[in-house]
């Protein structure tokens, strides 16, 4: 009896899925969710970009802040290095030409 059991069994699922009306369930199960590709903060104001109003960072978006801050804090470092390492110097030599008598 277990055998007609399980017969029963495989032909009540193969009938579940070729129904037609279980296509649209299986297909849902099939789409790509995107997941956390939405990208960027949909909540409070939109952002700008930075060349847009240049004295108010708290409005940028968060991508042009972060590449204006890198390039302030590498200029500032190249700026001090320079400046403690006493910059560039120039050595000048004259030539010195005797008068000959």
């Amino acid at each position: 009896m277990s055998s007609w059991a399980a017969a029963a069994r495989r032909a009540g699922s193969l009938t579940r899925l070729s129904s037609p009306a279980s296509a649209p369930a299986r297909a849902a199960n099939l789409i790509q969710r995107r997941g956390l590709s939405g990208g960027g903060d949909h909540h409070g104001p939109p952002r700008i970009n930075c060349w847009q109003d240049p004295l108010s960072p708290s409005q940028w978006k968060e991508e042009h802040f972060v590449i204006v801050s890198v390039t302030g804090w590498g200029l500032f470092i190249y700026g001090g290095y320079k400046l403690f390492s006493g910059g560039k110097k120039e050595t000048k030599e004259e030539k010195v030409v005797e008068a000959s008598q």
